[in-house]
């Protein structure tokens, strides 16, 4: 089990980010978010999953998919 980025903030709360090489996002693809989240219980804030698609997505509390071009195009 593993996610690509978990930031902890001095509070000791942690999101984790998941970036994926496709247009679709799958249920699949937060398993390791949900593993973390489930390890971490209320410290967990939130995981996203950046991918190349266009759309942001909801896959339950505390769980999106965004596009990763968002990185760059915020604001």
């Amino acid at each position: 089990m593993e996610v690509d980025l978990v930031l902890e903030d001095a509070q000791r709360r942690v999101v984790g980010i998941e970036v994926k090489a496709s247009a679709t996002a799958r249920g699949e693809d937060f398993r390791g978010l949900r593993h973390l989240a489930a390890r971490l219980g209320g410290d967990f804030l939130g995981g996203i999953v950046l991918y190349t698609g266009r759309s942001t997505l909801s896959f339950g509390p505390n769980l999106k998919a965004a596009p990763i071009c968002a990185i760059w195009t915020a604001g």
